[in-house]
């Protein structure tokens, strides 16, 4: 399937002028758009023909939950470590961080993942670029501040707001998408700024480059990584019907756009988090032979969420009453997929589903 082709007024007046200063925090490839700070050395990527990749989102909230999780992965890396980790999203709940330097980034992520000593490739959320609720996706520019912590940890590689890695950087096994589609998806849309508009600059900009990125790839397995799923059966349901909402543009329509126009049959598979749980569904094909995997159970569960849609995808596997994470093995001659589970009581890490999928 290769490819050849706002807040009040000094916070809004302080993101006018963060919007020209961040101008270097979009999609680089390879991104260096945020040097490291002195004394910040950041583990290296893999350099090898392969990788083994933890899959995890939705994890920062600090909880037992999110350290049961941790520990789970801690004890897997020692029987098979992993080279990189994918965190798909919602990094620092509920509202996201209010500077680079805020204690949340130890609290909930550094802290909990110690000895998780690789880079860990992370992913823009609605929760981490919150305004006036937990979650609305309304303060696009708090994102800016995740990126900015690419800096001073060693851990968290996020050097602009989109952007791509390679594994290994020449001639590459895999490529990695790293995809910021919340202000298509945000619950109180960016109505007052152009530059973040649905055809806005920062989105043309975004979908022009990965264009581009994916057609100049020579990556045999390229993958896309969001926060926001394509095709979900958990609570926010489908990509076009989030929440079950009829209303543009708050049901994710555009969303939906930007993957059919880009992302679907190009792409092998589909990375998100948002929903509180494991799935692993089949390619449709509306799809075109992407496969959409949702991994969103590093601390929440969703099991007793109610549904908003009634849209049920055929499934290999998936769970709304675990936590756990996915682990990825990825080189020359495909990619197998493990999903482990974790018993919040014992802290017993189970494999659940394993399966090669490519």
């Amino acid at each position: 399937m290769n490819d050849a082709r706002e807040i009040g007024r000094r916070e809004l007046l302080a993101g006018a002028a963060a919007v020209a200063a961040g101008a270097t925090l979009v999609g680089l490839t390879p991104a260096q758009a945020v040097p490291t700070a002195p004394g910040v050395t950041k583990y290296p990527m893999p350099t090898g023909r392969g990788a083994r990749v933890l899959v995890t989102g939705d994890a920062g909230t600090g909880t037992r939950t999110q350290w049961a999780v941790a520990d789970a992965a801690r004890e897997y890396h020692r029987r098979a470590p992993f080279s990189l980790a994918l965190g798909l999203g919602d990094n620092i709940y509920e509202s996201g961080p209010n500077s680079a330097t805020d204690p949340q980034f130890a609290d909930k992520f550094e802290n909990p993942n110690a000895g998780l000593d690789f880079p860990w490739a992370m992913v823009l959320g609605n929760h981490d670029t919150s305004s006036v609720f937990p979650g609305d996706g309304g303060w696009l520019l708090r994102g800016n501040h995740e990126v900015e912590y690419h800096a001073h940890s060693a851990r968290w590689w996020m050097p602009s707001r989109y952007y791509s890695v390679r594994v290994p950087e020449v001639n590459p096994v895999v490529e990695f998408f790293v995809l910021d589609l919340n202000p298509l998806a945000a619950y109180i849309p960016p109505l007052l700024s152009p530059y973040w508009a649905v055809d806005g600059e920062y989105m043309n900009a975004q979908r022009a480059w990965l264009d581009r990125a994916l057609a100049e790839s020579t990556a045999p397995w390229k993958i896309a990584c969001t926060h926001h799923p394509y095709l979900s059966n958990g609570p926010h349901g489908d990509a076009g019907r989030y929440e079950g909402l009829p209303i543009e543009p708050v049901n994710g329509v555009h969303v939906k756009r930007f993957f059919e126009d880009l992302v679907l049959g190009r792409c092998h598979f589909i990375l998100s988090g948002h929903d509180h749980c494991l799935q692993v569904l089949e390619p449709t094909p509306e799809s075109r032979s992407t496969r959409q995997i949702v991994s969103g159970a590093a601390a929440k569960t969703s099991g007793g969420e109610p549904k908003s849609a009634p849209t049920t995808h055929p499934a290999l596997f998936e769970t709304f009453h675990h936590l756990g994470f996915m682990v990825l093995d990825i080189d020359t001659a495909g990619i197998e997929l493990r999903v482990i589970t974790v018993d919040l009581a014992t802290g017993a890490p189970t494999e659940s589903f394993r399966r090669r999928l490519a």
